[in-house]
């Protein structure tokens, strides 16, 4: 919290990296405010993968379902001059009601935010893209996707990239940083905390045909309290907690202080730790952008060491920017290849304090219900909780995960049909190898695809009527063929 006061008062003085330009700059708040109808079912009364993943958490696992969903949220300019709305403070509800299968009111935002230029504070809920990587079409980031609910916290941080001052716009940054908590309903841990960070860096500026991107993310699981206990040497209910434990998560550094530290804290982080190390290149010309992108993975510092380089997401993108009004147009498409099988190699092996392995993804020997939120996975939906697929195996019985060794390809597109209709396809073919402890027989594959479409109405001032048909076909999850279909209406506040 002390850092936090810290940046805060930094805030006014990074907020002048616009002072290079000489004109007044009026800045801009999206908002999302409409009303919704949906409904889906599938064949098995299992939700399909694409229907249900990286959705922040809101559709249910398993259908039939009904869901009404409605949004609201406003920007207010509190500047002295209202020509320039440097300051401005907002407030946004996001309510979700899922019924018949399972009966949930979920809330997947709730916030109060104050803005200063392209700063933002805020406390609460709200959805949020992380890494460089695709985060429409795409598989989603390795260790952010959005396919749980968003995790309350408190942010500070920026809105976009901006300029370093003195650079003339070539360097530009986008950095956050963030405390929150996790679900008490978690089958292992209790008053579990919650740090994240990110720094993005970016060479060119918003209008260069070239444009260089690199950076990182950082996310620890700390201060819980377990259940019961692991088998651990010297195991204690109560995991390390205080101001200097809290420090030593923010920075990651080995070992702790305090009474509750055990013989697995001191000879480890304080907390379970994990994020990627991301690349990324962009090329833009009159007619399409190209993104090219790579995130690198880190759990236990193998990375550091130079082991486990293969495994990661690698990606490219490419958009067109004109429509020549056809009637059927690819606007956009994506392909990725994801690769976690490495870890480093099956053991966890110290030489001279150098060598990794066994880098276990999303699970932890002490945080045991692991990267998950409400039993879905935070990062990557490939690699699902064991809850999730059709293979359980003992020894993973109390791990968050039995399936973080996979090679999967995806394959994403949107465009227009017959100059009306937007659609978009995402269609991903996975092997699956389960973990080091416990392999899968055979590596089972999966494909698991979705063709959606939606249109705009001239009816009640516009409203979207969209639907939905995914499948999935193969071995990792239960053969499922399910629907979508929903209607949308928008609205803005004047």
């Amino acid at each position: 919290m002390r850092f936090l006061l810290f940046i805060l008062t930094l805030v006014p003085i990074l907020g002048f990296s616009q002072s290079e330009i000489k004109e007044p700059v009026i800045y801009t708040d999206s908002t999302t405010n409409y009303v919704e109808f949906v409904g889906m079912g599938s064949t098995n009364g299992y939700t399909p993968f694409w229907i249900q993943s990286n959705q922040y958490g809101i559709v249910p696992k398993t259908g039939p379902n009904l869901s009404a969903r409605a949004g609201l949220e406003h920007y207010w300019t509190i500047s002295e001059n209202k020509t320039r709305n440097e300051w401005r403070v907002g407030a946004g509800v996001e309510a979700v009601g899922n019924f018949v299968q399972t009966n949930k009111f979920i809330l997947p935002q709730a916030h109060v935010t104050l803005r200063y230029k392209n700063w933002e504070l805020y406390v609460g809920r709200k959805k949020q893209a992380l890494g460089l990587a695709d985060s429409t079409i795409g598989s989603g980031s390795y260790a952010w996707s959005g396919n749980a609910l968003p995790i309350p916290k408190i942010y500070l941080g920026t809105t976009r990239f901006v300029p370093i001052p003195f650079t003339k716009g070539w360097l530009s940054f986008q950095a956050f940083y963030s405390d929150g908590l996790f679900e008490n309903s978690r089958p292992i841990t209790e008053n579990l905390k919650f740090h994240q960070k990110a720094l993005y860096m970016r060479i060119g500026k918003a209008n260069s045909m070239l444009k260089l991107y690199g950076g990182f993310n950082h996310q620890v699981q700390w201060g819980g309290k377990l259940k019961k206990n692991l088998g651990l040497t010297g195991d204690r209910l109560q995991m390390p907690t205080g101001f200097k434990n809290y420090v030593n998560a923010v920075i990651g550094s080995i070992g702790g202080s305090g009474d509750d530290i055990t013989y697995f804290d001191s000879t480890s982080r304080i907390g379970n730790h994990l994020g990627s190390i991301d690349l990324a290149m962009e090329v833009e010309t009159y007619e399409t952008s190209i993104f090219l992108y790579r995130q690198f993975i880190y759990e236990d510092g193998s990375l550091f060491y130079l082991t486990g380089l293969k495994d990661g997401l690698y990606g490219a993108r490419i958009k067109r920017k004109n429509s020549y009004g056809a009637n059927f147009e690819i606007n956009a498409a994506v392909l990725e290849f994801l690769y976690t099988k490495d870890q480093g190699g099956d053991d966890f092996v110290l030489t001279n304090g150098k060598k990794r392995g066994h880098d276990n993804y999303f699970n932890n020997q002490q945080v045991r219900d692991g990267w998950g939120y409400y039993d879905r996975t935070i990062g990557t939906p490939f690699i699902p909780p064991t809850s999730q697929t059709k293979w359980k195996w003992p020894n993973y019985a109390d791990n968050f995960t039995s399936n973080n060794r996979v090679m999967m390809l995806h394959l994403g597109l949107e465009g227009t049909l017959f100059r009306k209709i937007q659609w978009m396809g995402k269609f991903s073919f996975s092997e699956n190898s389960g973990a080091y402890l416990e392999p899968f027989l055979g590596s089972p594959r999966q494909f698991s695809g979705m063709l959606m479409m939606q249109s705009k109405l001239d009816v009640l001032g516009g409203l979207t009527v969209k639907g939905a048909y995914a499948a999935d076909i193969g071995d990792l999850y239960r053969k499922t063929y399910g629907f979508m279909l929903g209607v949308r209406k928008d609205f803005s506040f004047y």
